[in-house]
């Protein structure tokens, strides 16, 4: 291709991406008028399921916007269901709260146990689910799901008590051998033995036992103990391994993917917002690998399920600062708090770069049409092309995060983008403490 034919490639793909954009005139924030949201109604007809991305852990408009587009969700398109990646555990506490008032809610979100999660944003958006549910009927409430296995110390809890009136002479192996679950993280304990697994499904089986109709304590037992065995399989597995299936990240994707389904083999009527990581929500996976979250919720539901991708142009983040090293990582991190990243515009070639460059301001993108026959040759190329794209987590590396730059294919990973120009540090709230009488 010469250079004339890639500059008018280019400039035939900058015309299609401007042309397609969705400028979010309504803004970032929940509350707005929801005209600049209507196009979602066609964009979305038929999907059960919408995975909400983010690049970074800590992007105050990215939770902004995450709950806004959820209230449209549920107050339009009849969603029904958060499902979060947050401790599943501890899940059933932000449920009750926001099902039925049950608890204060800075209490139930400091239990998920993850501080990217502890914030101003996020507790708005438990506040708003308890505001819409207030009144409502049980069947119209909109429920909270945690999916992720770690953080399991709910779980042993409820456990603790339901073993205390059934089987108390179990309790010391709860204590002894399975209590590392409530703070163990993922690939902290490898365990060739698989003491630690045989353990929880040895106690999973046993409650069992007790899941009959009319027990509804028993199948409580039995929800918790089944996440025990894929939190201990979690900790116990190797960070890496040869076979990309069998790593730790494979195997929490995976169990993230059945907690969602679970839902929906539940409650046939369910709809899904899905709130997690892009890494996570994304329909498979350019560099090869394990396959995402996303990927095995695509893998059953088809085009039920919808990945939506979010980028920033510029600004700052939150995020845990490690050193470079193989000594660095989530142990290293007690006490320690997150703080903000600053980033300048994304290189020329990124996502990023050419989102920005069709439309400056905030806006939502759907890609389905970008693979269809009428689309323009040079859009599906760009489609189905790998290109750079900003990837943050909640840990980042000194001084050489700015240039963490990962290869995607958006055909094969998002059905859609939203692109917010500016990012702002997310708002932490102080760690929950009790009011003494």
């Amino acid at each position: 291709m010469s250079a004339n034919d890639r500059e008018t490639g280019s400039a035939e793909v900058t015309a299609w991406l401007s042309e397609n954009a969705v400028p979010l005139s309504g803004g970032l924030t929940a509350g707005a008028p929801t005209a600049d949201l209507q196009p979602l109604k066609e964009v979305l007809d038929g999907v059960r399921i919408v995975g909400l991305g983010e690049s970074t852990r800590g992007t105050r408009e990215f939770f902004q916007l995450k709950h806004r587009l959820l209230e449209y969700l549920v107050t339009e398109l009849g969603f029904t269901v958060l499902a979060m990646e947050a401790s599943a555990s501890a899940g059933p506490a932000v449920d009750a709260y926001v099902r039925d008032g049950v608890g204060d809610p800075e209490r139930v979100l400091t239990g998920l146990g993850f501080w990217t999660w502890r914030t101003e944003e996020i507790l708005a958006v438990i506040k708003w689910i308890r505001a819409y549910n207030d009144g409502r009927p049980d069947d119209d409430k909109v429920r909270f799901v945690g999916i992720d296995p770690q953080r399991a110390g709910d779980s042993l809890a409820v456990l603790e008590a339901f073993l205390t009136s059934v089987a108390p002479d179990r309790l010391p192996a709860l204590h002894s051998t399975l209590g590392v679950l409530a703070t163990a993280y993922p690939g902290s304990l490898p365990d060739p033995g698989q003491k630690l697994m045989h353990e929880a499904t040895n106690l999973l089986e046993f409650v069992r036992g007790f899941d009959e109709p009319g027990t509804p304590a028993g199948a409580v037992a039995v929800r918790h103990a089944r996440n025990l065995v894929r939190a201990a399989d979690l900790v116990t597995r190797n960070p890496r391994h040869p076979d990309p299936e069998r790593t730790v990240q494979a195997g929490r994707d995976r169990y993230m993917a059945e907690a969602v389904e679970d839902v929906l083999d539940a409650d046939p009527a369910a709809k899904v917002v899905l709130w997690g990581h892009n890494g996570h929500v994304a329909k498979g996976r350019d560099s090869g690998g394990a396959r995402p979250l996303g990927g095995h919720l695509r893998e059953r539901y088809g085009d039920a399920y919808y990945a939506l991708g979010l980028l920033f142009g510029s600004g700052s983040f939150r995020a845990h600062r490690i050193w470079p090293g193989p000594w660095s990582g989530v142990g290293s991190l007690t006490g320690r708090a997150a703080e903000g990243n600053s980033v300048g515009a994304a290189p020329a070639t990124t996502v990023e770069a050419q989102l920005a460059a069709a439309t400056p301001r905030d806006h939502l993108l759907d890609l389905r049409p970008a693979g269809a026959g009428d689309a323009p040759r040079a859009v599906r190329e760009w489609a189905e092309a790998t290109h750079g794209t900003r990837n943050f987590g909640a840990l980042v590396t000194r001084w050489f995060y700015r240039r963490d730059i990962a290869p995607v294919r958006l055909s094969q990973e998002y059905d859609g983008l939203a692109y917010v120009a500016v990012s702002t540090d997310s708002r932490p709230i102080p760690p929950y403490r009790p009011v003494r009488p």
